[in-house]
């Protein structure tokens, strides 16, 4: 278990100091009932590299995700505020093949039952000052703080707006706060434990019957934990892929 796997990376002080309050918290769980997969997926260096994980090139898009995504959406029509399952016969006959990110549960309307998901809720502030934590990321590992962790968005594109010119007069945080997850609520993080990703598996078998019509993708059309650099990988991949059927 995640517990187990922890000590023997880090051993016990730094696993009490730094990973169980904050996973416990995160996933709403003990450590002991979680997989050691979570875990596996952080290096553990015995040096002075503060990378957060071992890549040789590691960074955030030019202007951000933000100005990353709009580049990618240029010249495509985009419609916001719809739900693909609310009007699905609509949207399947809009086009030949589908990219479904959503969860694949819910698109087969939980015939096997629904997959569990940690959920989040944020609380977002405009502050009157230039710097409030001087970092994009700032996570609080003890278990008493209900947040996980402040994120100060200003960082993710050094301190500059859309524009590019730099914001000195007010910064905007979001805290995040984990909490179950529950049918009609937002789904962030899939449990990938045992038990779920067996009923994943038999969902898997029913997406791969609609392979010619739908590709499922992402966290929650693959039921898999991936970080950024992971997840835009597996789209290139996909893209390739459906580009050879």
């Amino acid at each position: 278990n995640l517990e187990e796997q922890a000590i023997s990376l880090v051993g016990k002080d730094i696993y009490e100091k730094l990973i169980k309050g904050y996973t416990e918290k995160q996933w709403g769980r003990d450590c002991r009932e979680l997989p050691a997969s979570i875990i596996k997926r952080l290096p553990v260096r015995y040096t002075f590299d503060n990378n957060y994980f071992n890549a040789r090139f590691q960074g955030i898009p030019v202007n951000g995700y933000t100005g990353m995504v709009a580049e990618i959406l240029k010249g495509i029509p985009v419609r916001l505020n719809e739900n693909f399952l609310d009007k699905r016969d609509y949207w399947e006959n809009l086009a030949d093949k589908i990219i479904y990110t959503g969860p694949i549960d819910e698109f087969f309307n939980y015939l096997l039952s629904p997959l569990s998901y940690r959920s989040l809720r944020f609380g977002n502030d405009v502050l009157n000052t230039e710097n409030y934590q001087g970092n994009a990321v700032v996570n609080y590992t003890d278990r008493e703080t209900p947040f996980t962790r402040i994120i100060e968005h200003k960082w993710f594109n050094f301190g500059r707006d859309a524009a590019g010119n730099e914001v000195r007069d007010a910064t905007v945080i979001t805290r995040e706060y984990p909490q179950e997850w529950s049918l009609g609520t937002e789904p962030y993080y899939p449990v990938v434990d045992d038990k779920n990703q067996m009923l994943f598996l038999e969902y898997r078998k029913l997406a791969d019957l609609l392979r010619n019509k739908v590709v499922f993708g992402g966290r929650l059309g693959e039921f898999k934990y991936y970080d950024m650099d992971q997840v835009i990988l597996s789209a290139m991949d996909k893209f390739k892929e459906v580009n050879q059927e």
